[in-house]
């Protein structure tokens, strides 16, 4: 249990060590590694790129995830495999709400630098919900069903971070808020993951 609350601990920490670099003091700015990556995906711009970044980036809604792992859940609950279920459903509940907690505090203003691809959406920026809950998802995935994984792993993963970029690339989160979501997601499916089903099934001890 320990082990838990320092994965935890640690994903807390990221995102407030974070928090107070783009935003210090509360006065937030983008950092020089923000301006890059929007230019960069800025300079991508495209018919195609566009587009395939508009669809993706929906695999880390919460009108996506929630009903697949709600899905996912009851089959596994009739399987008698309770707390794999449990263990699917507060992975992405739990990033959620962590992702929230962070945006109110932290209060960080949406990019501006460029034109935005897509209707900005009226919360905050950091850290970037999306980021967070994909990336929480794909890990929580992979470890709740280890049969098979690793044909999947890289897809998953892979996936996630698609979604992560995409946040970029249509211009409505700093690249910052996407990396601090991605540690964040992944710190809090590590601990989530020792508490509820032990050290035995994939995610190693500090």
């Amino acid at each position: 249990m320990r082990l838990a609350f320092l994965y935890w601990a640690l994903a807390f920490a990221v995102l407030a060590v974070g928090g107070a670099w783009v935003c210090p003091g509360g006065l937030c700015a983008p950092t020089g590694l923000d301006r890059a990556g929007l230019a960069v995906a800025n300079a991508w711009r495209g018919e195609t790129a566009d587009r395939f970044f508009a669809a993706i980036t929906w695999l880390g809604s919460l009108w996506v995830l929630l009903p697949l792992f709600g899905l996912t859940g009851l089959t596994l609950s009739w399987a008698g495999r309770g707390r794999e279920a449990a263990f699917l459903l507060l992975s992405l509940l739990g990033a959620a709400g962590i992702a929230h907690i962070f945006k109110l505090w932290i209060a960080r203003p949406r990019p501006d630098l460029y034109t935005a691809l897509t209707a900005m959406p009226e919360d905050t920026a950091y850290p970037s919900a999306h980021t967070l809950q994909a990336v929480a998802a794909a890990l929580a995935i992979l470890l709740a069903l280890p049969g098979g994984r690793a044909p999947w792993a890289a897809l998953l993963l892979t996936l996630a971070a698609l979604v992560g970029w995409s946040r970029v690339h249509l211009q409505v989160h700093f690249p910052t808020d996407v990396i601090a979501g991605g540690l964040a997601g992944a710190l809090w499916v590590a601990g989530l993951h020792r508490l509820l089903l032990g050290p035995s099934r994939g995610v190693p001890s500090l």
